[in-house]
């Protein structure tokens, strides 16, 4: 075999565009040995397949092209092995986040999937464990204040919506339910799924709550539904302990059909 390739020869024994092996000439990655100034052709020797293997394995790894260079550059134990390490904790922190992505998979599925068996109009009284919530004490009587109020949170907490999908719920203070006045709530919060740091981090305690469901997405129907609660505490000898929960399950982003939207309001509360 003729130890002068062509650049279509090294396209087709390592599969790589003769596009990609043009640009890696450019960025002085992997040049040729030799280019005929006639036509311009670009030819290799079988002496270089060794680099052009060095070049794959890295570029498999996640390493840019530019650190590739500057190893190529180097070529010493000590850069190869900082590379490596420097990639490692790259994709480290990847299959953390990866972590946190399934994680919330799990938690849409399975909620979703539990909604449909859910009986709605109904007062139940459950053991929640405490839960972690991102909250802001902030007055919301309407959609467009609390859209405001949500807008509020994500940028004095630092964080982003990509957590909020499902999780914003609302909170009464406990005079108001007890004045029944159901339609002004003094905070919202975000229901976290993992681990924040962050100062605006609290703790929803773990209780018995009084909770309904009801088909709907609007928060303006709820008031019916704390009546119901208020009829049942009373006729079952419970106190309210603390701010009521209210919080939108299934809306129009999950399903346009109507008859799967769900609101939850948990009451905490002890005989």
């Amino acid at each position: 075999m003729n130890n002068k390739l062509s650049i279509g020869d090294i396209s087709k024994l390592f599969n790589i565009s003769i596009k990609t092996l043009r640009y890696y000439d450019k960025i002085e990655l992997f040049k040729p040995i030799e280019v005929n100034k006639d036509n311009g052709y670009r030819y290799y020797s079988i002496e270089q397949f060794e680099q052009l293997n060095t070049i794959n394995y890295l570029k498999f790894l996640g390493i840019p092209l530019k650190d590739i260079k500057n190893y190529l550059e180097v070529r010493n134990l000590d850069h190869f092995i900082n590379i490596l390490e420097c990639q490692k904790d790259i994709y480290m922190k990847k299959i953390e986040q990866l972590k946190i992505i399934i994680n919330r998979f799990d938690n849409q599925i399975k909620e979703i999937e539990e909604s449909k068996k859910i009986k709605t109009e109904q007062v139940i009284i459950k053991q929640i464990e405490k839960r972690k919530i991102i909250s802001l004490n902030e007055k919301i009587k309407c959609n467009s204040e609390l859209e405001i109020s949500l807008r509020k949170l994500e940028n004095i907490a630092n964080i982003s919506s990509s957590i909020m999908i499902g999780r914003v719920g609302l909170t009464i203070d406990i005079n108001n339910i007890k004045k029944g006045v159901f339609n002004n709530y003094n905070s919202i919060f975000i229901l976290l799924e993992e681990d924040l740091n962050n100062s605006y981090v609290k703790t929803l305690p773990k209780s018995q709550y009084a909770c309904i469901y009801y088909n709907g997405c609007d928060h303006k129907e709820s008031s019916i539904h704390y009546k119901s609660i208020l009829s049942f505490l009373e006729k079952n000898n419970y106190q309210i302990t603390g701010d009521a929960i209210e919080r939108v399950i299934i809306n129009q982003y999950k399903s346009n059909n109507k008859d799967d939207y769900l609101t939850e309001i948990q009451i905490p509360v002890r005989k």
